[in-house]
């Protein structure tokens, strides 16, 4: 046999509507709990869950998360022509690559790529390097090989990616992604008897 108090507690509690706007006697008379005047006190206002009052609201002030292509940014090494030509340890000539200009002190580490600018005196290059680097300018290209020298360059990662050899003439990518395929057209097959 079921106790009353048992049964009420089963039942829930019974708490009555809030009646509003029945007289100052019912505790919530002439504004209905909502205030003096304003959206607020208005039928059919709504507001974001967000909204703040107009000030910065709290998801636009902390900071973001997300994917960003910052870490695969390409970083280098810049040296001048001019700069190597100037140094004592190749005012002969020699071989020229990241661990050579290291001990030269004209880099610090071979923690990024290298990169050799054409930028020499305008008297030109007068001695033969053999240079090593990940990208070479074609000015810099130009006045070695022109001094007698030769050039080879290594690339990037995103020349090994993309199918890049720096070295040849056509350094059009050979390892073409969907992405970049997208949009081009197939050339159209000629129709029969059109070169007779």
């Amino acid at each position: 046999m079921a106790m009353i108090h048992e049964i009420t507690k089963d039942a829930g509690r019974y708490k009555k509507r809030l009646r509003v706007g029945r007289g100052e006697g019912g505790g919530r008379g002439k504004t209905s709990g909502r205030g003096n005047k304003g959206a607020g006190s208005r039928s059919g206002t709504a507001r974001k869950r967000a909204f703040e009052g107009g000030q910065m609201p709290l998801f636009r002030r902390i900071r973001k998360y997300g994917f960003s292509n910052a870490r695969f940014e390409t970083n280098f090494w810049i040296v001048n022509l001019r700069d190597i030509a100037a140094h004592p340890a190749f005012a002969k000539g020699g071989t020229v690559d990241a661990a050579a200009l290291v001990k030269a002190g004209l880099i610090r580490d071979d923690s990024r790529d290298l990169k050799i600018l054409g930028d020499v005196e305008k008297t030109g290059l007068k001695i033969k390097l053999t240079v090593t680097a990940n990208r070479v300018s074609a000015a810099a290209r130009k006045l070695i090989v022109d001094a007698g020298g030769s050039v080879n360059e290594t690339g990037t990662r995103k020349d090994f990616t993309r199918g890049v050899d720096r070295n040849s003439e056509d350094k059009t990518p050979k390892n073409l992604t969907k992405k970049l395929k997208r949009g081009s057209k197939k050339p159209a097959a000629p129709k029969a008897g059109a070169g007779e």
